[in-house]
């Protein structure tokens, strides 16, 4: 049951994400700092820490689950290490997944011939 409510709810915020770029003019650069933001402002406000318990990895890994992470980060680095926390505690909460992302996108870029959009 677990993989099938990470499914859908990762299936709902990919569909979101979806009709923005099908219904809007906005670009993926618009739609992923949206995505973050809203991520941010729905953990502050209480909401996606529920859906992030419900659903798992399918909350916690697209773009609103980093997000919450960077939010999360930041209040715990408050508790811990006062006003400066604002800035280091959401850094160290996500250090792990920008450094696999940069490893990860070199190996590829190594590994097949990536080319610009025409």
């Amino acid at each position: 049951m677990d993989y099938i409510k990470a499914f859908l709810v990762g299936g709902v915020i990919c569909l979101i994400a979806q009709l923005l770029m099908d219904g809007t003019k906005f670009t993926p650069a618009h739609i992923l700092v949206s995505f973050v933001t809203s991520g941010v402002i729905l953990t502050a406000i209480g909401i996606y820490e529920p859906i992030i318990k419900f659903a798992g990895a399918g909350a916690s890994v697209p773009l609103l689950g980093f997000g919450y992470s960077l939010a999360k980060g930041a209040a715990e680095g408050v508790d811990k290490s006062g006003i400066i926390g604002i800035f280091s505690g959401g850094i160290t909460a996500t250090a792990g997944g920008v450094a696999a992302a940069i490893f990860f996108g070199y190996i590829m870029a190594v590994i097949f011939n990536p080319k610009t959009k025409k």
